[in-house]
């Protein structure tokens, strides 16, 4: 594997990702895979590299008041223990199989790009299971009934699969909450963040972790994560969301490529 090539890849990922609040790490499996490492492997060391990526983006988002710490404290527990369970869990299931949902979930987070996400009020709901969330001047509804279990789904898939999750996060904030498009960016990457050290423990108990392979691209990714944060405070993220639909189709049409090779 050239390390040169890989590098240079994930630098880009890393930075590009950081801007929009997700983790990249359906790029950085996909990366590490079309360069001859193992599933197991490019799924933990992409865990690994989120965890840099993500955790350089939140501080600047959170410097800038765009995390909404009790929301994600109050959601994220449920990905988090499901993540866990699913990197636990990944070795168990085989490759080829890890590999086609890998790449199925990649072509559905695609569609759910190509989804005209729109930023809602929503009107106070006092019912039980509904929190009526007030942050940074906005105001918006969360229907726990819904959210928590869509969830839990989510880190179970990015935890067995090495990716962050983000892309369905924030679409799932946006939407269903109504959270302003830049507090679920911001936010998302706080919870991708603890996703993928959950994931990443889950491989590392099982002796799927390597750490001196991981090691420089966790440092190139940390370096992209705060490339990419501070863009994000001076753009618009949501108009790059066509772009990353198209580049997920790509990715994931790539990945069935792989296993049919």
């Amino acid at each position: 594997m050239n390390m040169y090539y890989a590098g240079l890849i994930i630098l880009v990922i890393a930075v590009l990702m950081a801007m929009v609040g997700k983790g990249g790490g359906n790029y950085y499996v996909l990366t590490l895979v079309l360069f001859g490492v193992s599933m197991y492997q490019a799924a933990s060391t992409s865990q690994s590299m989120m965890l840099g990526t993500s955790i350089a983006a939140m501080l600047i988002f959170h410097k800038n008041k765009r995390v909404d710490w009790k929301l994600a404290l109050v959601i994220a527990p449920f990905i988090y223990i499901m993540a866990f369970i699913g990197g636990y869990f990944a070795d168990k299931v085989e490759a080829t199989t890890l590999k086609i949902v890998f790449a199925s979930l990649l072509i559905l987070v695609s569609l759910f790009m190509f989804l005209k996400v729109k930023e809602r009020k929503l009107k106070v709901v006092h019912k039980f299971g509904y929190w009526n969330r007030e942050f940074n001047g906005h105001n918006y509804v969360v229907n726990l009934w819904l959210t928590i279990p869509i969830t839990a789904v989510i880190g179970l898939f990015a935890g067995a699969t090495g990716i962050s999750g983000g892309a369905f996060i924030i679409p799932l904030m946006v939407m269903l909450c109504g959270v302003p498009m830049e507090v679920a960016i911001g936010t998302s990457s706080a919870m991708v963040s603890t996703t993928a050290l959950m994931g990443l423990l889950g491989y590392s108990l099982n002796g799927n972790f390597n750490l001196k392979f991981a090691l420089p691209l966790i440092i190139i990714a940390i370096i992209g994560g705060i490339i990419g944060g501070s863009i994000a405070l001076k753009s618009k993220p949501k108009n790059l969301k066509i772009i990353f639909a198209f580049t997920n189709l790509f990715a994931g049409i790539l990945m069935l490529i792989n296993i049919l090779s």
